[in-house]
């Protein structure tokens, strides 16, 4: 049973009382003019889905363009993070001309967990799942409605990818909170970055070898749900595999300052994906700075035989020991961990061992140096 901490229980229940008040007084005064379901990317397989996602008020963030000043980037981030939430009202999903209902939690999540009588019959990656809110909240609402997307595997997998972000993908200091934050308030999705080469080898993942880019990818970050829409447009515009993101919620709660730990979130989410593709052997892709190596020991430990490799990128010197002690014992285990400082190095591996095609070598090689010359 999990302790409670009573002080800072008192606090979370403090902290809900102040947001029902303030949320009350926003839509009294008409402050909250218009509301959105954000549905998170979800995914399944043929005997269950998983979609969850948030209400909130209609924070007007939109898209963001490479010509935003950093006021401008600054003021979006901003409002991404003063989100207004909707808490217990009901959301309405339908999918396969059946209908389920839930209700917000107290920080406006809700989740749907679908298992329908008949095995889903899979004829599309990305299945459409149509959300609905059906309480009114405020005045003059008019219909509320989103599309949620679920990745479901089709055609024949080679196996499927499970990569963190920051400092993996895309730059960030992890290290370094100054750094950090300068980077994440002050750039965009469009002058955010990835590592030179890292579209086109993640797309050479995503292939395979048999040139059908049909191998799924999730990316399991510690970020909270606050940058979803951040993180899925940085995908869409640097061209990286499209893929369920796993974030966290940060914050206050009963038990926590901060809820939930950086390898307590990313183990839960992993043995997930794990568990509903049973059959599916696994590339793990993290970084050295925080706990990625510690992470994936532990789930070769509790997942013998699924993982194949386990890339770590090299971004701090002072990780090299702790990361090599790591490698020594998962090469007990039978899995290899490379600790690489580029992607070509991670491709060249991945080419020898016959995960991707020798042709796509070229394109990540010569991405990796437009890349570097931007």
């Amino acid at each position: 049973m999990e302790k409670r901490n009573i002080p800072l229980t008192i606090l979370y229940e403090l902290k809900l009382a102040v947001n029902k008040l303030t949320l009350w007084l926003w839509i009294k005064l008409g402050l909250v003019k218009s509301l959105l379901i954000v549905p998170f990317e979800g995914f399944g397989n043929e005997k269950e889905i998983l979609l969850v996602g948030r209400v909130i008020r209609d924070n007007r963030i939109g898209e963001s363009t490479p010509e935003d000043s950093i006021w401008r980037n600054i003021g979006r981030m901003r409002r991404r993070f003063m989100s207004v939430v909707i808490p217990g009202v009901q959301v309405k999903a339908q999918f396969l001309d059946k209908e389920y209902v839930v209700k917000t939690d107290e920080e406006g999540y809700f989740e749907f967990k679908i298992h329908p009588k008949k095995d889903i019959q899979i004829l599309a990656r990305w299945q459409q799942i149509k959300l609905a809110l059906i309480d009114q909240v405020i005045r003059n609402q008019g219909e509320v409605t989103a599309i949620g997307y679920v990745f479901l595997p089709v055609g024949n997998l080679d196996y499927g990818i499970i990569s963190d972000i920051d400092d993996t993908i895309i730059p960030t200091g992890a290290m370094r909170m100054t750094e950090m934050l300068k980077t994440t308030f002050a750039k965009n999705a469009h002058t955010r970055v990835p590592f030179p080469g890292v579209a086109a080898f993640y797309k050479a993942l995503q292939k395979g070898t048999d040139g059908v880019e049909s191998n799924p990818f999730f990316y399991v970050s510690s970020s909270p749900w606050n940058l979803y829409d951040f993180l899925n447009e940085l995908l869409q515009i640097h061209h990286i595999p499209k893929g369920p993101l796993m974030l966290r919620d940060i914050g206050l709660s009963r038990t926590e300052l901060i809820s939930g730990s950086h390898s307590e979130h990313k183990l839960a989410q992993i043995r997930q994906i794990l568990s509903t593709y049973s059959l599916l052997p696994f590339i793990l892709i993290g970084d050295s700075g925080q706990e990625d190596p510690a992470i994936y020991l532990q789930v070769v430990k509790e997942f013998p035989g699924r993982i194949l490799i386990v890339f770590i990128r090299d971004v701090h010197a002072s990780r090299h020991a702790s990361v090599k002690q790591i490698s020594e014992e998962l090469n007990e285990l039978g899995v290899k961990m490379l600790l690489v400082e580029t992607t070509l190095e991670a491709s060249r591996y991945a080419i020898g061992k016959g995960w991707i095609m020798e042709e796509d070598l070229a394109d990540i090689a010569h991405e990796k140096v437009e890349d570097e010359q931007a």
